[in-house]
């Protein structure tokens, strides 16, 4: 099976809205966010689902990269 690869134009698809799923980026990897209460309606904390985030979870968030083990991954980031 191959793993799926998302470009920011298919990420921003995911954004949580209208029954999608909530995805996010973080150093090339897609973290499925959908079941996670914090990001319910695909925003958290002011961040949108559907974008590339490694800048705010490195530089902003206080929990930091340790969240991240939790989630499912469902493909690779790479930029356009």
């Amino acid at each position: 099976m191959s793993e799926t690869v998302f470009n920011q134009t298919e990420l921003a698809k995911f954004n949580g809205q209208d029954g999608q799923p909530a995805y996010v980026a973080v150093d090339g990897v897609v973290y499925d966010v959908s079941g996670v209460e914090a990001w319910q309606g695909g925003k958290h904390h002011g961040n949108l689902a559907g974008n590339e985030l490694t800048s705010v979870i490195d530089g902003q968030s206080p929990h930091g990269r340790k969240v991240l083990a939790k989630l499912p991954v469902v493909g690779k980031y790479q930029d356009d």
